[in-house]
Formats: C-alpha cells, structure tokens, sequence
C-alpha cells in the first residue's frame, strides 16, 4: 500500500545523465538485473508501432515515421538513426494494468455439495515498458485515481501497477493527430515515470523519476549531460508542443457542452459514426467494462470475468428491459460528454488527454477536436 500511496506523488528532481545510443543494451540489461525480467518495448510490427517484449536494442524501430490523419495510420522511412521519431500506435498503457479481459475470482462446488469462493493469483511478472508517451503516462495518472482509489483498490490493477517499471521517451515528432499540449498532457513527460529520455541523433538525455529508477541508473557509469545536450532535448520538446497543429479550446468544456445537450451537430455525428468502439478501444483513458459468470460444462465450477466493454455497444445502456440510448447519436453525445464533461466533476480534470487515437483509428475518420468545434460554433446553445 506504500507504492499505491506513492504513485501520485510529484515526480522527483534529478541531475541529467547523458546515454550513448550504443548504450541501449547497457540500459536494457541493467533494467532486467533490476528484477524486471520482462522488457516491453515499441516494435514495428503489422504496419503499426506496437508493444511487445525485446530482446535487445535492435528490436526498437529504427528510421521510421508514423503518419497520422483521420481514419489514417502509416509507417514511413525516415532519415537517421532515432528509435522513437514517432508519436503512438494504436496501444497504450491500459492494457497492461486494466486487462481486457481478465476472471476475478473463482467458485467452486466440492462433492458434498459445499460452494467456494476463491481468489485468483494475483502475481503479475514485473515489466520494463520502454518508450512511454506523455500522454500514456497521463492517461495511466487518470486510471489510477479511479482504479486506486482508497480505502478500496482494486487489487488487480494494484498488483499490475506495482509491477511495472516505466522508461518514458519524451516527444519530439507529434503526430499530425496529436493535441497533448492544449489538454496539458506532453509532450513532455511530467511523472509517473521511474526514467525519461530525450532522443538526440546521438544519445540520450536520462533523468530518474523514482528511486527505483535511480537504482537502475546507479548500475551505470554515466556522464552528466551537458549544458548543451540538455537545451537541445528542451528544444526539441518544445517545438514538438508548437507544432501541433489540432487542439481542444479549453480544458473545461462541462458547461459548455451541458449547454449543447440538444444541438443539432449530434445528429450530423450520429449519422457518419459507426459505433463500433475503435475510439473507445484505443483510448488509454476509458475504463468501461462488463462482469458475466461463465460456468464450467460440468457444473463444478464458475469463472466471474470482467472484460472491456464501449458506451457505443447497445448493451451497454440497456437498463430495464429497454436501450436507455438506442441511437448512435445519443451513443456519441454520451462518450464525448463524459470524456469531456462530466470527468470534471469525478477526477478534477478532463479525460482526454490528447493523444489522437481516437481520430487517427476511427474508420470513418471522426475528429474529436472538429466535432468539439462544431458544437461551440453555434452561440445558441439549445438550437
């Protein structure tokens, strides 16, 4: 519980230390000899960054560009050498402390007739990630005040949580999608991570967030970084915060858009989306979920799951033996106030944190930030 009262803590300061890029392994390695055995790390796999596990250095995209527009996604050479000349893929965080589908506990019926009830091992093998957004790590601040929240955590996210060890990368090429700098998101990484790095063309700029991260670096024999490597990696994160170019008009919309629950636009919405829950699968915010029981053929035993669930699916509203919003247009209006209103009132801040996700994977290529606009263009709010 220690860790859990930790985890919102202000990340703490720290001299900068410089890694050569031939360095990488080095950093791996020292990472595993920390006790994380696994090491998760951005790969270009299937035409998309994704996470999965790696060996070493060699696994990490090399020479590469994501190109990002509304229902786009792409892989592009780039020229150079850096691992992380990219925004995001369709992956975050929440996969890794929120399962997509995962059992909670466990009844059992013995021969005597007597039920049960177990709890299933909660022993999560303890992961490196590396290469995490701003964004992701602000995304994973938002799960935790709802999945951590005292007195009672949930202890399958807890014991995921305190299992992993986060390297972020701080952001330099956003993403014609992204709009982390108007929601206050990135692309600088702020907290929540045990190391940040800044990628220059030849190394880079290391700074601990954690004493675990300090104990991983303390197993290297690093230079400080110099006066001018640092201005270069601030340099670069801050043109990567000018040069997006997409954005939300503020960072409190609740009254706005509780003014505009009967505007004309949702309907305009409704019809071009799909519902089919791309937005609601890639955002590293949502956290909505179902719980079924799934008993075993023999009538011995039963599993009860919990497994990820969208506002857009028709059950999902279905209350009384009725839809409570049948329409797509209502499904919307639903996800987006929430998003962007009524979070307010539940976590103190919005739950967008401006990765672009959203736009770059809906098939249909919505775009949260125009559709926001849309809304407030009128000055009638009840239209």
């Amino acid at each position: 519980m220690d860790f859990l009262r930790g985890l919102l803590s202000v990340t703490m300061e720290t001299s900068a230390s410089f890694l050569p890029r031939e360095s990488l392994d080095t950093l791996l390695e020292a990472i595993r000899r920390g006790g994380f055995t696994r090491v998760l790390g951005p790969v270009a796999r299937h035409g998309a960054i994704t996470y999965t596990s790696i060996a070493s250095a060699d696994d990490l995209p090399k020479g590469l560009r994501d190109r990002q527009a509304p229902g786009q996604y792409r892989l592009e050479p780039e020229e150079g050498e850096r691992r992380f000349a990219w925004a995001n893929g369709p992956q975050a965080l929440k996969p890794l402390t929120f399962a997509p589908r995962e059992t909670l506990w466990r009844c059992e019926l013995d021969d005597n007739g007597q039920l049960s009830f177990l709890d299933v091992d909660l022993a999560p093998t303890p992961t490196a990630v590396f290469g995490v957004r701003a964004c992701d790590l602000a995304a994973l601040r938002i799960q935790e005040r709802h999945f951590l929240k005292l007195p009672y955590p949930d202890p399958h996210y807890a014991a995921r949580r305190e299992s992993l060890f986060l390297v972020a990368v701080h952001c330099s090429h956003p993403a014609d999608t992204c709009f982390c700098a108007s929601t206050g998101d990135g692309p600088r990484a702020e907290a929540g991570y045990d190391l940040a790095m800044s990628e220059l063309d030849h190394g880079f700029v290391v700074t601990a967030g954690t004493e675990r991260g300090r104990g991983v670096l303390s197993l290297l024999n690093l230079s400080p970084a110099s006066p001018d490597e640092c201005a270069q990696a601030d340099g670069e994160i801050e043109a990567a915060a000018a040069a997006q170019t997409r954005s939300l008009p503020s960072r409190n919309l609740k009254d706005a858009l509780y003014a505009r629950l009967e505007h004309p636009h949702w309907d305009q919405v409704g019809r071009r989306c799909l519902s089919c829950g791309n937005c609601t699968a890639v955002c590293p915010t949502c956290f909505c979920h179902a719980e079924q029981d799934e008993p075993a053929l023999t009538g011995s035993s039963s599993e009860h799951l919990r497994q990820w669930d969208s506002c857009f699916t028709a059950v999902h509203s279905y209350m009384g033996h009725f839809l409570v919003r049948e329409e797509t247009r209502l499904r919307y209006r639903q996800w987006l106030t929430h998003k962007l209103a009524s979070w307010h009132e539940q976590y103190g801040r919005s739950g967008c944190v401006g990765c672009g996700r959203c736009i770059a994977w809906c098939p249909v290529g919505i775009d949260i930030t125009a559709e926001v606009s849309a809304l407030l263009e009128s000055g009638d709010a009840q239209s």
